[in-house]
Protein backbone atom coordinates (compact mmCIF):
# COMPACT_ATOMS: atom_id res chain seq x y z
CA UNK A 1 0.00 0.00 0.00
CA UNK A 2 1.16 3.21 -0.90
CA UNK A 3 -0.76 6.38 1.23
CA UNK A 4 -1.59 9.09 -1.00
CA UNK A 5 -2.52 12.86 -0.51
CA UNK A 6 -6.42 13.60 -0.86
CA UNK A 7 -6.31 15.19 -3.67
CA UNK A 8 -5.13 12.47 -5.97
CA UNK A 9 -8.16 11.07 -7.80
CA UNK A 10 -8.92 7.80 -9.23
CA UNK A 11 -8.24 9.30 -13.10
CA UNK A 12 -5.29 10.54 -12.31
CA UNK A 13 -3.76 7.50 -10.57
CA UNK A 14 -5.35 5.59 -14.42
CA UNK A 15 -3.16 8.91 -15.85
CA UNK A 16 0.38 8.22 -14.23
CA UNK A 17 -0.05 4.62 -14.67
CA UNK A 18 -0.63 4.73 -18.14
CA UNK A 19 2.46 7.22 -18.68
CA UNK A 20 4.48 4.62 -16.68
CA UNK A 21 3.41 1.78 -18.40
CA UNK A 22 4.94 3.23 -21.45
CA UNK A 23 8.40 4.22 -19.93
CA UNK A 24 9.00 1.62 -17.94
CA UNK A 25 6.90 -1.63 -19.33
CA UNK A 26 6.37 -4.33 -16.45
CA UNK A 27 3.71 -7.29 -16.30
CA UNK A 28 3.45 -5.93 -12.80
CA UNK A 29 1.58 -2.91 -13.45
CA UNK A 30 -1.66 -4.66 -14.25
CA UNK A 31 -1.43 -5.73 -10.87
CA UNK A 32 -1.54 -2.18 -9.28
CA UNK A 33 -4.76 -0.65 -8.65
CA UNK A 34 -6.42 2.58 -6.57
CA UNK A 35 -8.25 1.99 -4.17
CA UNK A 36 -9.84 3.33 -0.45
CA UNK A 37 -9.06 1.37 2.71
CA UNK A 38 -11.94 1.70 4.73
CA UNK A 39 -11.11 0.75 8.46
CA UNK A 40 -12.40 0.67 11.55
CA UNK A 41 -10.23 1.28 15.18
CA UNK A 42 -6.81 0.09 14.16
CA UNK A 43 -3.21 0.79 16.65
CA UNK A 44 -1.21 2.24 13.87
CA UNK A 45 2.93 3.17 14.09
CA UNK A 46 5.36 4.85 12.41
CA UNK A 47 8.20 2.81 11.55
CA UNK A 48 11.46 4.28 10.92
CA UNK A 49 14.11 1.77 10.02
CA UNK A 50 14.48 -1.01 8.18
CA UNK A 51 12.08 -3.74 7.16
CA UNK A 52 14.13 -6.30 9.08
CA UNK A 53 13.69 -4.31 12.55
CA UNK A 54 10.03 -3.96 12.26
CA UNK A 55 9.56 -7.02 14.95
CA UNK A 56 10.40 -3.93 17.84
CA UNK A 57 7.48 -1.75 16.49
CA UNK A 58 5.03 -4.73 16.16
CA UNK A 59 6.12 -5.90 20.12
CA UNK A 60 5.02 -2.22 20.78
CA UNK A 61 2.15 -2.28 19.22
CA UNK A 62 1.37 -5.83 20.93
CA UNK A 63 1.89 -4.19 24.62
CA UNK A 64 -0.06 -1.02 23.67
CA UNK A 65 -3.55 -3.59 22.75
CA UNK A 66 -3.02 -5.46 25.71
CA UNK A 67 -2.71 -2.41 28.04
CA UNK A 68 -5.76 -1.38 26.96
CA UNK A 69 -7.87 -4.40 26.49
CA UNK A 70 -7.94 -4.46 22.25
CA UNK A 71 -7.54 -7.28 20.06
CA UNK A 72 -6.61 -7.69 16.82
CA UNK A 73 -8.92 -8.18 14.31
CA UNK A 74 -7.51 -10.52 11.96
CA UNK A 75 -4.01 -12.36 12.06
CA UNK A 76 -2.15 -10.01 9.18
CA UNK A 77 -1.44 -6.29 9.54
CA UNK A 78 -0.99 -3.46 6.68
CA UNK A 79 2.01 -1.60 5.44
CA UNK A 80 1.84 2.02 4.20
CA UNK A 81 4.87 3.40 2.56
CA UNK A 82 6.09 6.28 2.96
CA UNK A 83 9.65 6.24 1.38
CA UNK A 84 10.76 4.82 -1.69
CA UNK A 85 13.04 1.47 -1.03
CA UNK A 86 15.69 2.77 -3.57
CA UNK A 87 16.11 6.40 -2.61
CA UNK A 88 15.77 6.36 0.96
CA UNK A 89 18.82 4.93 2.95
CA UNK A 90 17.54 1.82 5.35
CA UNK A 91 17.80 3.51 8.65
CA UNK A 92 15.86 6.49 7.40
CA UNK A 93 12.83 4.25 5.82
CA UNK A 94 9.22 5.23 7.19
CA UNK A 95 6.48 2.87 7.15
CA UNK A 96 3.04 2.96 9.24
CA UNK A 97 2.41 -0.50 10.65
CA UNK A 98 -1.74 -0.42 11.44
CA UNK A 99 -3.39 -3.51 13.02
CA UNK A 100 -7.42 -3.66 12.66
CA UNK A 101 -8.56 -3.73 16.57
CA UNK A 102 -11.58 -4.21 18.73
Amino acid sequence: MIRQPDFIRREMFVSALEQIKVKKPSPLFDEVFFDRVQEEICIEILHIGSFDDEPASFEKMKQYAEANHLQYNQNYHREIYLTHTNRVDKSKQKTILRYSVT
